[in-house]
């Protein structure tokens, strides 16, 4: 009887310690999200000026940024299907590979953070769990976020930390450290939220920290202290999911 109790002990103060499983919370906010509706989707919408047109079926992805102004039109075409194609005016553009790299990169950047968190469960994903935190009396799981070389894109070398609602699974802030253009930390705020034909979106309040030998695993402390400088505000318009 004695060595029974013992056992449930043991079992329930592992329980009690142990650390929560950052792909299980990342698979509860996908969920949360969209989830399948994430698998096939034709959407459309507008960013910082340009057009984008982006489709997902069965595990392939075909990206088109439109860029209008008062003399041209570019259709740009990113997909795992078939390579990058530039129409200009109606016409096929030849592109240097170099200049073709940084317009998909470009392209799938965007489309990465409209389709947040979708995309957390790729293969060159690894996920860690960092803690709980409280950010405006609400509890978060703090999970980083890294990406193996192989098919982690060209900035494969970027961290994020995605704060995950303990309650409800919703991924109310995120942050990264980038290298390009001599790099920096950024952090993000989740507003307008609203779901679109199955599929959550937000836009966000983009801050950078004031200190510069700030710590990425710091954001979250800076900005419920307010220091953190807001820089603009990252805005999805005119989403229309089919």
């Amino acid at each position: 009887m004695l060595k029974s109790f013992s056992i449930i002990l043991i079992l329930i103060v592992f329980s009690c310690n142990s650390t929560p499983d950052p792909q299980e919370i990342i698979d509860r906010s996908i969920e949360l999200a969209g989830g399948s509706a994430y698998d096939n989707f034709e959407m459309e919408f507008d960013f910082r000026g340009r057009h984008y047109v982006s489709m997902r079926k069965s595990g392939n992805f075909e990206y088109t940024r439109i860029t209008r102004d008062s003399l041209s039109e570019i259709i740009d075409t990113y997909s795992n299907m078939k390579p990058f194609r530039r129409i200009k005016n109606g016409e096929v553009v030849k592109l240097p590979d170099s200049l073709s790299s940084r317009i998909e990169n470009s392209i799938n950047s965007v489309n990465y953070f409209v389709l947040l968190p979708n995309g957390l469960n790729d293969e060159a994903v690894n996920k860690s769990y960092l803690g709980e935190v409280s950010i405006k009396d609400k509890n978060y799981h703090k999970i980083q976020v890294t990406f193996d070389e192989q098919g982690g894109g060209k900035d494969f070398e970027d961290v994020f930390i995605y704060w995950i609602n303990s309650d409800n699974y919703a991924m109310d802030y995120l942050a990264y450290k980038y290298f390009t253009n001599g790099g920096g930390l950024r952090f993000r705020e989740a507003f307008n939220i609203r779901e679109i034909n199955g599929i959550r979106f937000s836009d966000y309040r983009n801050y950078k920290p004031k200190d510069k030998s700030v710590a990425l695993e710091q954001l979250d402390a800076q900005f419920k202290a307010g220091e953190l400088e807001l820089l603009s505000l990252i805005e999805t318009e005119n989403i229309v999911v089919r």
